[in-house]
């Protein structure tokens, strides 16, 4: 994948999925040469329409802020493997590498961090003023426990969330059964390993 600055600093760049286990910062996607995949959970409401149509529907908001996160177990862990409420129908959203991208390179970070940014007052402007925002999460294993590296989540907002839905969409597919699969899965793995109880 290739690599991208963010502004506000980010401190690392975006880079190819397959990064040493040292780098604690990493980008892991699915992606092509020409898309990358990101993953958001929805009401049925919003999400049902947009996998049916492959764009968001009419009440999906512009003027909001919208989350999009590369990591699927990352996604899992935020919609409780799709059971939480308003977040019932998990997305696959296709866009393109360009658009990515160009989210990355107009991004600031979403927390301040001495001696990446000049001032706690400069980094605040670029916050309000960026039309995206990166913020770095612990990403999470089968069992959704926390890794020791960093998952990326990309909000989007003005701009870059009109471009997001009208210019960078390739395609959107529910996911809800894969995650629901898995989930089940790992439920049976854990009830086979669960300790046996003590003799009385």
């Amino acid at each position: 994948m290739a690599t991208a600055g963010v502004n506000g600093g980010l401190g690392v760049r975006a880079q190819a999925l397959a990064l040493p286990s040292r780098v604690r910062h990493q980008i892991r996607a699915l992606h092509t040469d020409s898309t990358v995949t990101v993953y958001q959970a929805y009401a049925p409401e919003i999400g049902l329409p947009a996998a049916r149509e492959g764009r968001f529907p009419a009440v999906w908001q512009r003027n909001r802020m919208t989350w999009i996160k590369p990591s699927f177990l990352w996604m899992m862990y935020r919609c409780g493997w799709g059971t939480k409420e308003r977040q019932e129908t998990v997305l696959a959203v296709e866009i393109t590498r360009d658009g990515f991208e160009w989210a990355l390179e107009h991004a600031c970070l979403s927390h301040y961090e001495h001696g990446l940014h000049a001032d706690h007052a400069t980094w605040k402007r670029r916050l309000k003023q960026a039309p995206a925002r990166v913020q770095w999460d612990p990403e999470r294993d089968l069992h959704l426990q926390p890794l020791p590296h960093r998952s990326l989540q990309l909000g989007l907002a003005g701009e870059a969330a009109r471009l997001y839905a009208d210019e960078w969409l390739v395609s959107i597919t529910d996911v809800t059964p894969l995650a629901h699969t898995v989930h089940a899965h790992v439920r049976r793995w854990r009830a086979g390993h669960r300790p046996a109880a003590a003799a009385p």
